[in-house]
């Protein structure tokens, strides 16, 4: 009788399975994993309940709270306890960006044989301008990365330049894994419920964002833009889908700018494909930093006119044609005006033929699946 092989191991390090762009991925990378070959874990910076917890479960997942990052001691014991309890992993695959070096130490001293350090952002600016203490802490996170590292993965060139440095082109344990998302729910057709069920006008112009409500998503300068857009036509809405720890003085801004009937503030959402394809005119993402957003590349599966600052990198740009770029130097009024252009510009390519393109680029979920499993299973 044929012995079963062993399943490989992995214990994923994330704040929590909340519904932002990393946690997302990681769902789209467990929902299409082998789960008889591989079995994912997920351990958290939090004992409160997330959105994506249930899920993980009912796929054969353990979420598993490991507290007081900020306290290194004190988690350090935490997480000997974790891997005490849990038994022997084979891959701690951390996605915590500059906290993946002490976390990755803590694997190695652990005796875990596969380490990566997995950056999905990037934090250059703010890094720059950070104060000489929380420089201190990069430098001594950046040397522990690349002493107890065994992999770098990042999203893109500059999520890679933020964390390992720009000579990572050079170091063999370092590459790109591009994100991947479900396309299936783009393969719907037309759903002419979706604007009712949000109460929109029938000849509204709906601006769309997709992103946590912090400094970096810019929402600030998108209700400038908005407030432009209204100008010129009354009849627009800005629907902005996320959540996040600025999103009740986002609000609280857009009612000072008169903007209450305009602006709708849709939360976290389980169906942010379905709006992208039937309640959208123009997607716009006036990011001040990105690793690689899945918002942008959702809404380019969509069919949708995008409308991007250059601060975001240009390897989201799947489907050109649909994409606009201003910099973040130019005016509310400048953007607005753009924005507005997308009502009359003559599609230069189908809806169809973008879903195509992104379905056969590395960002569909089946790719990059297949090669994250192609990196795990060298981990014996």
């Amino acid at each position: 009788m044929k012995r079963a092989t062993r399943r490989i191991r992995i214990l994923h390090i994330v704040g929590g399975m909340g519904r932002g762009g990393i946690e997302t991925w990681l769902m789209h990378i467990l929902r299409h994993a082998d789960r008889e070959r591989f079995q994912m874990d997920f351990l958290v910076h939090t004992a409160q309940p997330c959105p994506y917890d249930d899920e993980v479960r009912a796929l054969g997942g353990n979420i598993i709270p490991c507290l007081h990052p900020a306290r290194p001691w004190s988690y350090a014991r935490n997480f000997r306890g974790v891997l005490a309890a849990q038994g022997r992993y084979d891959i701690v695959h951390s996605h915590v960006h500059h906290y993946s070096g002490y976390v990755l130490r803590l694997a190695r001293r652990a005796g875990v044989s596969m380490r990566i350090a997995h950056s999905h952002l990037d934090s250059t600016p703010g890094d720059a301008a950070a104060n000489a203490r929380r420089r201190l802490y990069l430098a001594l996170a950046r040397r522990w990365i690349r002493r107890n590292a065994t992999t770098g993965l990042a999203a893109s060139g500059k999520a890679a330049d933020a964390l390992f440095g720009p000579a990572w082109r050079g170091d063999s344990r370092c590459r790109l894994l591009r994100y991947g998302i479900d396309l299936e729910p783009f393969r719907s057709g037309p759903d002419r419920s979706v604007r009712l069920e949000l109460q929109l006008p029938s000849d509204a112009f709906v601006i769309g964002h997709v992103g946590r409500f912090e400094e970096q998503k810019n929402h600030r300068f998108l209700l400038e833009i908005t407030r432009k857009v209204v100008e010129a036509e009354p009849k627009t809405r800005l629907l902005l889908i996320g959540d996040g720890s600025l999103r009740t003085i986002i609000e609280r801004r857009a009612a000072e700018m008169g903007l209450s009937k305009q602006v709708m503030f849709l939360g976290l959402r389980p169906d942010v494909p379905r709006l992208l394809q039937n309640a959208l005119n123009v997607f716009v993402m006036p990011s001040v930093f990105e690793g690689l957003p899945l918002a942008g590349i959702e809404a380019q599966a969509a069919g949708l006119r995008c409308i991007f600052a250059d601060s975001i990198t240009r390897e989201v740009d799947i489907v050109p044609q649909l994409v606009k770029r201003l910099r973040l130097s130019e005016t509310a009024s400048a953007w607005a005006n753009a924005v507005l252009a997308t009502r009359k510009e003559v599609p230069t390519v189908t809806r169809e033929d973008a879903f195509r393109a992104v379905w056969s680029s590395p960002f569909n979920i089946r790719n990059s699946a297949a090669d994250l499993q192609r990196l795990y299973s060298t981990a014996r």
